[in-house]
């Protein structure tokens, strides 16, 4: 059995106690055992579980593992504290608000032997899954992903490259590696509007592009255009809803990972993914932040 402790306690660290406290019947979940949560409100307990000191976390022999489900600029500093008191880590996504803080760590939970889980839940999904069905096998020409959903408060989420992660998660693993060949970032900072724009070339020099679109009252999509050489696709295939959670299915990857049922193949290849996403969100933060390509 592994220990657990759920460290933060929003939308994300509410599903992580409750799928916690009930796992899966033979499951790898099974495995887990949540000791407590961590939060910097004071609530006593959430349905039964009961809220311990960030101290008395990191020191406990009694757990192994923590899930970090606090606001994204906190996520290094917390995964640190975590693998240097010898636990293993599942964090939300983005692992962190920089490349170089995201290596360090992959470094540091490497030395000591401790499993680094980052959640991708977007790639979970049934209508993911049915879109790589869709996708697999046809020659790219060309193709968009335009995402548009609420204000965020970057000063909690950090650049919208990086808060989100989840659609350059999707057209990577979709499309394999990508290369920046422009980004821009266009704010309206009295409507509260901000609109990223990159353009990606693939291995094959097919052009892709990302929109990250924010603004009141927007509603949470994302809209698709990819053409292949056999056609173009425009909507999400249909897809049957999934008996199991998005972060039951997560907490059951990062179980099997903990009892060694991952294979080394499939852990390098999301060590890569993960750590060239996020060299990508820099290399767009980059581009934005340059003051010619800066619209205010």
């Amino acid at each position: 059995m592994f220990g657990t402790v759920v460290v933060g306690v929003g939308i994300a660290g509410l599903a992580r106690i409750r799928d916690l406290m009930n796992p899966m019947p033979s499951s790898p979940s099974e495995h887990l055992k949540l000791f407590g949560f961590v939060s910097r409100r004071s609530f006593g307990s959430i349905n039964e579980a009961k809220q311990i000191s960030l101290e008395d976390a990191l020191r406990s022999k009694e757990i192994h593992a923590a899930f970090i489900s606090t606001e994204n600029k906190t996520h290094e500093e917390t995964i640190r504290m975590f693998l240097e008191a010898g636990k293993h880590v599942l964090v939300e996504y983005p692992m962190a608000l920089s490349a170089k803080a995201a290596h360090e760590l992959w470094e540091m939970a490497e030395q000591k032997d401790k499993v680094l889980h980052v959640e991708h839940i977007e790639l979970l999904t049934e209508e993911y899954k049915q879109l790589k069905k869709e996708v697999a096998g046809k020659d790219l020409v060309k193709g968009t992903l335009h995402f548009t959903g609420s204000v965020l408060d970057e000063n909690k989420t950090g650049f919208p490259a990086f808060s989100g992660i989840a659609r350059l998660t999707w057209l990577i693993d979709l499309f394999g590696d990508l290369t920046v060949t422009s980004a821009t970032r266009e704010m309206q900072k009295d409507k509260n509007y901000s609109r990223m724009t990159v353009h990606f070339q693939t291995a094959n020099k097919k052009p892709l592009t990302w929109i990250e679109e924010r603004g009141p009252g927007m509603r949470r999509e994302k809209k698709i255009n990819f053409c292949f050489t056999s056609g173009c696709l425009e909507n999400f295939p249909q897809a049957p809803r999934s008996a199991v959670g998005l972060f039951m299915q997560d907490q059951n990857l990062f179980a099997k990972k903990l009892l060694g049922q991952v294979s080394k193949e499939e852990l390098a290849a999301e060590k890569w993914r993960i750590l060239r996403c996020l060299d990508l969100a820099e290399v767009i933060q980059q581009h934005c932040e340059q003051p010619e390509k800066i619209c205010s």
